[in-house]
């Protein structure tokens, strides 16, 4: 049975999505080439945290969005939602791959043994990097070939992105040493993603009214 050809709109719509998706990226490359060319201040006093501070953030961010993709599929009835998931849940993964590795290669420069001194002394490095631990086996396994694999195993497996968006949310609230207004604005992200896919739990549990005859 020949495979089913892909939409020309769903084509469409995920080049957008793809193009949205690195245009962060691209934007703080040319930022850098302009700091390291000119020295110019472009991403402001300390460059290697604002470099750090804003792939974290795209991390944070499409993680949010991956997790977001369920309730409004639920809510809309929108279906092919449900095709940019594991897109986003992937772009997720690549912002913290290139966070870390702006740290161990900007901030520790390159001294990386000192990583695991670091994970055991500050707490919010500890978070993180269990975070981004717990992304790795679902970046894994995001193939239809890891699917077809692991069957139910497969939901069961990723349902640790629940545990990812908390350990996340709680890096970037340690982190940060006195404003926490935006910490708490994804936290409260969170805390609804999450309260919504307890509620449907809930409700799928609940037993149905009895019929009187």
């Amino acid at each position: 049975m020949p495979p089913r050809k892909t939409p020309p709109r769903i084509i469409a719509a995920k080049t957008l999505v793809h193009a949205l998706a690195l245009t962060p990226l691209a934007i703080l490359a040319w930022q850098f080439w302009d700091v390291y060319s000119t020295n110019s201040d472009a991403l402001g006093a300390d460059p290697v945290a604002e470099i750090e501070h804003r792939l974290g953030l795209w991390a944070l961010r499409m993680l949010m969005l991956a997790l977001a993709i369920t309730p409004l599929r639920q809510l809309t009835g929108q279906a092919v939602l449900v095709r940019f998931r594991r897109m986003i849940g992937l772009y997720a993964f690549a912002y913290a791959c290139l966070h870390l590795t702006a740290y161990l290669a900007l901030d520790l420069r390159g001294y990386w043994t000192q990583i695991f001194e670091e994970i055991a002394k500050r707490p919010y490095i500890t978070v993180g990097f269990a975070a981004w631990l717990l992304l790795v086996p679902l970046a894994v396994t995001s193939t239809q070939g890891w699917i077809r694999r692991l069957g139910r195993n497969w939901v069961r497996l990723h349902k640790l992105v629940y545990a990812v968006g908390v350990l996340a949310v709680l890096h970037f609230w340690w982190l940060v040493k006195s404003d926490i207004r935006e910490p708490a604005l994804y936290a409260g992200i969170l805390a609804a993603l999450l309260g919504w896919r307890a509620w449907k739990w809930l409700a799928r549990r609940r037993p149905a009214p009895v019929r009187s005859a």
